[in-house]
């Protein structure tokens, strides 16, 4: 019998609807709680999976992660050949990186041919943002810096020993060249003493400037297109560490012999003196000196002339670094200093009493000069020599200065792009009769003073230069020659830097070396001597940290699986009967790899590290190499690793190796190395432990 449950009836239709309502909501309240069961049965069946194969992935991973882990060395893929590097460095070439040409391979030609011409003229990119704001800071620095290159430039090229409208040549179609290409809104184009000093030292050794000056003119337009070629040529191949050899240090040194040298030059026309000296070397300096009051061939109202207006302009230095309400005074001081000379030889008739003075200065556009280069001549090779030199030294400094200014406003200056900048500036210019122009110091911080804002203010110099060049060159007939000397003398402070000089000393004694080799072989031989000097004991020191044969045995620091050196971690400790060596060269080869053998069977054989004696390493049972550091190797390295796993062998030593790169370890297998120790190559140091059955690293 079954019993059902009455329920009641009511008349109420109130009741029954409540009675209803009640059914329905315990019928939902039973699903929802079977629907919530069943999902807490699949949440817990999934937590017990995930458990288990967590844990079959820790016990894998005890059982087999070693093994597993030496062949992702011993069986890995091949690097990439060097044809395939090649190949790769190949496809970044011009101006676009290699990026931005691979993303470009599905677009219209009309937008790759557009980002090319903004990759080659950066002029195409901020001109569109271009404000009249900002053209009236260039206007006003432009100005500024026309009035400081003006003097300055018909200086250098007297340095250069050239005619004084060479000088401001070259201050005219270089800096336009340079506002469209070039990617630095500071840097001031133009003729600079160190140049103009390289190229009136090393030319005038193959032509007499004083016998034939047409050839010498003609041989100077030629070095300075060799110029522009190298440093286009290498933007072009992304070859700016080329340029690098001449490190900081040598550069340092460089700028300071070459101040020293200019300076003592100056003598010349500060005093008068009619008969010098062609060579650069302090002592043939200063012997043509001495021997100009000894025979008194200089004349004294030059010496006063300049000196007095040497210290004002000084003194007005002084003043703006002081007063910034001063500042203009000091960069238009060695214009005024001119106007005010040649006004006073005028008015004296000076020049009738010993003043050497300019006299004609051509006016007019620049000439072009392609039939000038001297590409047939007999001292062709020379001339290309010359242009490879001054086109470094010139990329240098011009990237030194760029790159300081650029760090100062906080944006980025593009090597490559500002090598094919100063390159096709040089190429143009070499044409239109300038001799090789690159960014100046003194004029890069009088244009950034003035607040320039865009690479517009190259463009008002070159317009206020070539206004000066139509119209003011009879002016300056009387110009003495005493005032271009204290210009010059007073733009050479900038280029000695003693407090660079000490800081270089304090850090690096290798880069000081450098730095001195540089000085000294400039001022006490040639320039030539001094750059050489500074890059081969720049290629010294590379070749030396290369190559060190060095190495660094390394203990366990406490707590950690980290192995470090014994010597700068005291508190590392020594693993018993393993003894763990990293090589501190990045590469192993002829020079260094028979010394680090010899040094680790000496280890062997005495038992101890070197002078540092170990207790607990009683017997060594398994030497353990940390190639990280190691970047490359030859056959020679290979060889002498093999002789060193013959001779552990035959003193019951076992050899393994850690951590070695791509390259490395794909010469290790092409050479067996690997197979003939056993495929002992592990990832870390703790796995080439705990593969060794005597290591107890638990155990400390």
């Amino acid at each position: 019998m079954v019993l059902v449950p009455s329920i009641p009836v009511t008349q109420d239709p109130a009741a029954a609807a409540d009675v209803a309502a009640a059914r329905d909501g315990e019928t939902q309240l039973s699903k929802f709680s079977q629907t919530l069961q069943h999902h807490q049965q699949q949440q817990q069946a999934r937590v017990a999976s995930s458990g288990n194969k967590e844990a079959d992935t820790v016990d894998h991973e005890k059982t087999v992660g070693h093994a597993e882990r030496s062949q992702w060395l011993t069986t890995g893929l091949e690097p990439p050949s060097t044809w395939r590097e090649v190949a790769d460095y190949l496809r970044g070439f011009g101006l676009p990186s290699g990026r931005e040409l691979s993303s470009l391979n599905k677009k219209p030609v009309t937008q790759r041919v557009a980002c090319f011409l903004k990759a080659m003229f950066p002029v195409l990119q901020w001109c569109r943002s271009y404000k009249l704001t900002q053209f009236k800071n260039d206007l006003m620095s432009g100005l500024t810096l026309a009035s400081l290159c003006i003097p300055q430039s018909i200086g250098y090229a007297t340095l250069a020993k050239l005619d004084p409208q060479y000088g401001l040549y070259t201050s005219v179609v270089p800096p336009l060249i340079y506002a469209v290409m070039g990617t630095s809104k500071e840097l001031a184009i133009g003729p600079v003493a160190v140049v103009s000093m390289l190229i009136s030292s090393m030319v005038s050794r193959i032509v007499n400037p004083g016998a034939e000056p047409a050839l010498y003119r003609n041989l100077v337009l030629t070095a300075t297109f060799f110029a522009g070629v190298f440093q286009a040529v290498s933007g072009l191949l992304r070859l700016g560490f080329l340029v690098d050899f001449l490190s900081h240090a040598a550069l340092v040194g460089f700028m300071a012999g070459a101040a020293v040298i200019i300076g003592f030059q100056q003598l010349k026309g500060l005093l008068g003196i009619t008969h010098f000296t062609n060579r650069t070397d302090v002592v043939s300096v200063v012997k043509s000196v001495c021997r100009s009051f000894h025979h008194d061939s200089w004349n004294p109202y030059n010496f006063l002339l300049g000196s007095a207006f040497l210290s004002f302009i000084l003194i007005t230095r002084f003043l703006g670094r002081r007063n910034k309400k001063f500042f203009f005074l000091a960069a238009i001081s060695p214009l005024i200093s001119v106007i005010l000379a040649t006004v006073l030889v005028f008015v004296t008739r000076a020049d009738e009493h010993g003043v050497k003075i300019i006299k004609h200065i051509k006016g007019g556009l620049n000439p072009i000069s392609a039939q000038q280069l001297q590409f047939t001549s007999p001292y062709i090779g020379e001339v290309a020599r010359v242009g490879l030199i001054i086109g470094a030294v010139a990329l240098t400094e011009a990237m030194a200065v760029g790159r300081s200014f650029a760090a100062i406003k906080g944006y980025h200056l593009d090597g490559n792009k500002e090598m094919v900048a100063m390159g096709f500036t040089n190429i143009i210019g070499s044409i239109t009769s300038c001799y090789t122009a690159t960014g100046s110091f003194s004029r890069t911080a009088v244009n950034f003073s003035a607040g320039c804002e865009t690479p517009v203010s190259n463009i008002v110099m070159a317009i206020t230069v070539l206004m000066a060049l139509q119209l003011f060159t009879r002016l300056l007939y009387y110009t003495p020659t005493a005032i271009l000397a204290s210009i010059i003398l007073a733009a050479l402070p900038g280029l000695i830097d003693l407090h660079e000089a000490y800081h270089i000393w304090k850090v690096d004694k290798m880069d000081f070396l450098a730095c001195i080799g540089a000085f000294v072989g400039v001022l006490f031989v040639s320039v030539e001597i001094g750059l050489l000097v500074a890059v081969t004991v720049s290629f010294l020191k590379i070749i030396l940290i290369s190559i060190q044969p060095g190495i660094e045995t390394l203990g366990r620091l406490p707590g950690t699986d980290m192995f470090c050196n014994v010597d700068q971690y005291p508190m590392a400790i020594m693993i018993p009967g393993v003894m763990v060596v990293r090589f501190k060269s990045s590469l192993l080869c002829f020079a260094n790899a028979n010394f680090i053998r010899e040094r680790i069977m000496e280890w062997i054989g005495r038992g101890d590290e070197g002078e540092r004696k170990i207790d607990d390493f009683q017997t060594t049972q398994l030497i353990i190499l940390d190639l990280s550091n190691l970047m490359s190797i030859d056959t020679s390295g290979i060889a002498s690793l093999e002789e060193l796993h013959k001779n552990l062998v035959s003193l019951g030593v076992e050899m393994a190796i850690v951590n070695p790169k791509w390259q490395v370890s794909h010469k290790l297998r092409l050479t067996n190395l690997m197979s003939k120790i056993g495929g002992k190559v592990f990832l870390t140091i703790k796995d080439a432990i705990d593969a060794c059955p005597n290591a107890k690293l638990a155990s400390i």
